[in-house]
């Protein structure tokens, strides 16, 4: 076991901020991350000796920036570490991807910057090989220096598409089309509003002005309704919001509806008890990078506060903050969708919910016919949703959403009903909880004569 006055976990624009924040402040701090470099999947860096991909002159000043905060022997950083929990000491528990070490570290405050995951809503064979989020796309993107190979599709909602065709496009394969649910060039009047919001306008824009100048379709106003596969192509179905629909043949399609907090399993905030324990960035609230270091500045400030035993001041983050919800608010208003989706409870009985475990509409729907339905914990034990090896961060808000739909006179079952909190976070190998016990175990218990 050793010991660090606080352990951050994360090291994207968070977790680096807020690293850097309390090494400013002299505190000692640990950040861990469970990839081999840091940056967050914003930031993310070329592996080995991949190249990296070109990025806007804000977002490499910004990660220059963050990065010369924590180049101080204050920051010990761990690359390639899991976080799995807090046991029942307060103690961090974190395993070595590489080495299959588990250990302990004893520590006065947990920051906790673990960023968002992707929102994906289900759709007949989106689970199919050669079917993947728009986000782990980018991430290989950045990581490998290489845009995919073949005919690339990106479908589903937000700008987060823009970003990765601009991104494919300078990595010298731009994506056949694109299929976005909203139609931005509708809202001039909204599209004015982010004006004030200089530097996020400049990234998107450059994104924009790639993907125009490139000739890249973007279908706006649309949506896949369904995948197919056959032998090594997939088709895609699009359906128009005026009902048209039309096919189109790819190698890989990207899906993306969004983001939201990746807080599945982690403990609430507590500031009245040693570890303090305190969120920050998208996983307390997903506003984007600007957010995100803001957030991660404020974490490490309260932190130092709690650790002094004084009131931080922290008027200063919030206001940076609540200027980035206002800009969330507005890129929301300019994607909204121009069709309402369909009903999750009309989706064909063969729809994969649950990725992980296979799990389909029709076995949820079998599973709430038993009498007086059961709960989202029930659900879990008896028809495996959100027990497989993403811990429900894909499929438990939508298997909660479709509770709610079939059965709309009972009480509302959140995410939350499926996942609990519980540690581990994420799952643990054997191997690595034997080597932990081997580590500790003596022979005291034997019987001696």
């Amino acid at each position: 076991m050793s010991d660090a006055e606080v352990v951050v976990i994360g090291a994207g624009p968070a977790g680096l901020a807020a690293a850097g924040e309390l090494a400013r402040a002299g505190i000692a701090v640990t950040l861990v991350e469970q990839r081999a470099t840091a940056g967050g999947a914003i930031h993310r860096q070329p592996v080995g000796a991949a190249k990296a991909i070109p990025v806007s002159a804000t977002a490499r000043r910004r990660f220059e920036t963050l990065m010369r905060g924590v180049d101080t022997p204050l920051v010990n950083h761990r690359v390639s570490t899991s976080f799995l929990g807090l046991d029942g000491d307060g103690l961090v528990i974190l395993e070595g991807r590489l080495s299959g070490q588990v250990d302990a570290i004893k520590a006065k405050a947990v920051i906790l910057a673990t960023g968002a995951v992707e929102k994906i809503r289900p759709l007949p064979g989106w689970e199919l090989p050669g079917v993947s989020t728009a986000g782990g796309m980018q991430v290989m993107l950045k990581e490998t220096g290489a845009a995919p190979k073949g005919r690339v599709l990106l479908a589903g909602n937000g700008p987060l598409l823009i970003a990765l065709a601009a991104q494919m496009i300078r990595a010298g394969n731009p994506p056949i089309a694109i299929v976005e649910a909203g139609n931005p060039f509708s809202a001039p009047a909204t599209a004015l509003r982010l004006l004030p919001h200089g530097a996020l306008l400049r990234e998107a824009s450059g994104y924009m002005a790639d993907v125009l100048r490139s000739g890249t379709p973007w279908k706006r106003g649309a949506r896949i309704s369904r995948i197919e596969r056959t032998q090594r192509v997939l088709t895609a179905t699009i359906r128009h919001a005026d009902g048209r629909e039309e096919s189109i043949e790819c190698d890989r399609i990207a899906l993306h509806d969004g983001i939201r907090e990746n807080d599945i399993g982690l403990p609430p905030a507590a500031s009245d008890r040693m570890p303090f324990v305190l969120r920050a960035g998208d996983c307390r609230h997903a506003l984007g990078v600007l957010a995100a270091v803001a957030d991660g500045e404020r974490a490490g400030v309260e932190a130092t506060g709690l650790i002094a035993g004084k009131l931080a001041a922290l008027a200063r983050f919030q206001k940076k903050i609540v200027r980035q919800e206002a800009a969330q608010a507005l890129l929301a208003r300019l994607f909204i969708p121009v069709t309402e989706p369909p009903p999750l409870a009309d989706l064909p009985g063969e729809t994969v919910l649950c990725r992980c475990e296979g799990g389909t509409v029709d076995d949820l729907k079998s599973l709430l016919r038993i009498k007086d339905g059961l709960s989202g914990r029930e659900v879990k034990h008896n028809g495996r949703f959100a027990m497989g090896s993403c811990q429900g961060r894909f499929c438990a808000a939508n298997t909660a959403a479709l509770m709610a739909e079939l059965r709309p006179d009972g009480p509302t079952p959140t995410q939350g009903d499926l996942t609990g909190r519980r540690w581990p976070v994420r799952p643990v190998s054997i191997a690595a909880l034997l080597n932990a016990a081997s580590d500790k175990t003596t022979n005291d218990h034997e019987v001696r004569s």
